[in-house]
């Protein structure tokens, strides 16, 4: 037999108090706050892939980019083009 505390959810509210629910059959957590099927991340951490925008080969090509346009630029002043 569990005990009395070990029924409840294990969430806290906004208050800071225990959640009242009953927790939901072997999980910790009531199904408001997770215990219910399918709740979760998804498997694979799929969120977690990166864009590759802040990747070390698109700062220096973004870096070459902007080179090239300030001595464009320079030369358009140096000419008035």
């Amino acid at each position: 037999m569990e005990d009395a505390d070990s029924i409840y959810c294990l969430a806290k509210n906004r208050q800071g108090k225990p959640c009242k629910r009953v927790k939901a059959k072997g999980k910790k957590r009531c199904y408001m706050h997770g215990g219910a099927a399918g709740s979760g991340a998804p498997k694979g951490n799929n969120n977690a892939l990166k864009h590759g925008r802040y990747s070390a080969e698109n700062l220096a090509r973004r870096a070459m980019v902007t080179k090239f346009f300030r001595q464009f630029k320079d030369l358009q002043d140096e000419y008035d083009i």
